[in-house]
């Protein structure tokens, strides 16, 4: 049943894939009309989740975000499949980077790093990194319940020299990486709720308390790797700048959750700047009620 699936689905996707971008964009249009005011694609989800961070914005503001956010996302999938069939040019034209020397400058020192962002912008882009450095690039990721999909992004993604691992395999990975002397840079969105069981550190995001996720900075303490953030800016639609900032080169040197605290502070700041490119479709803040600590 997987690959009767996917037979039928991916002669779809690609042939959205090779749409210019004019055309991909009046496709996303209609995306929009039928996922916000047909379908009403978790509006409940996204519209509490507005007001629960945003308490003192009028119901106008909330509907001028959600209705944005709701153009953003449509757009946001639809480049993913872009990325079927888009060529290197392209992307590099589409997606730039305003200090790609702070990541040349860790390669040249010889470290490995830890790249945390958030789901915002459009995040999934950042893979064209890999054609402006030497290390191997990893993304932690979810895997698809279709096999047959799931090796398809990961081929994606393979051809910029970046590889897709679950959780279970990046330590075993990293430390591999590490003993053969390979450096690698590693991508972790680390701003959505963990699972309630393996909460161990909470704190205040967007002024709730929430809990965190810890495994970047864990993975950095235990292999020694640079911290750095990368947030991403949407310049105008199907165009973004990334920027990054080292966080720290000396892991060690903080306190348990420290690191990770400053991440967030620093996703922080991109929702209040834009809230529209955030992905508000998450419920983030399920568990703020559910603290036994």
């Amino acid at each position: 049943m997987q690959f009767l699936v996917y037979i039928v689905v991916y002669p779809f996707l690609w042939l959205i894939s090779i749409l210019p971008f004019r055309l991909l964009y009046m496709f996303s249009d209609g995306m929009f009309i039928l996922l916000y005011h047909v379908i009403g694609y978790r509006k409940e989800v996204v519209y509490q989740n507005l007001k629960l961070v945003f308490p003192n914005k009028s119901e106008k503001e909330i509907k001028r975000i959600s209705e944005a956010f709701y153009h953003h996302f449509c757009d946001m999938m639809l480049e993913s499949v872009k990325s079927l069939t888009i060529s290197e040019t392209e992307m590099k034209k589409r997606f730039t980077f305003t200090n790609i020397d702070e990541i040349k400058q860790h390669e040249k020192n010889n470290r490995s790093v830890v790249l945390m962002c958030a789901h915002y912008g459009n995040f999934e882009w950042i893979f064209i990194l890999q054609k402006y450095i030497s290390a191997k690039g990893y993304a932690v990721y979810k895997q698809l319940a279709n096999k047959y999909f799931d090796a398809l992004i990961k081929r994606i993604r393979a051809k910029y020299n970046s590889y897709l691992i679950t959780t279970k395999e990046t330590i075993p990975t990293l430390v591999k990486a590490k003993l053969e002397g390979e450096l690698t840079i590693n991508g972790f969105a680390a701003d959505q709720s963990p699972k309630i069981n393996k909460a161990y550190h909470w704190n205040s995001f967007m002024d709730i308390n929430v809990p965190i996720h810890t495994g970047a900075e864990m993975l950095a303490k235990k292999l020694d790797m640079v911290v750095v953030f990368f947030a991403v800016k949407k310049v105008k639609r199907g165009y973004y700048e990334t920027t990054f900032k080292t966080i720290t080169t000396t892991p060690k040197d903080y306190k348990n959750y420290a690191i990770t605290d400053i991440y967030l502070k620093l996703v922080e700041q991109q929702i209040i700047e834009a809230p529209e490119y955030y992905l508000w479709t998450h419920k983030r803040w399920k568990h703020r009620d559910k603290q036994t600590q």
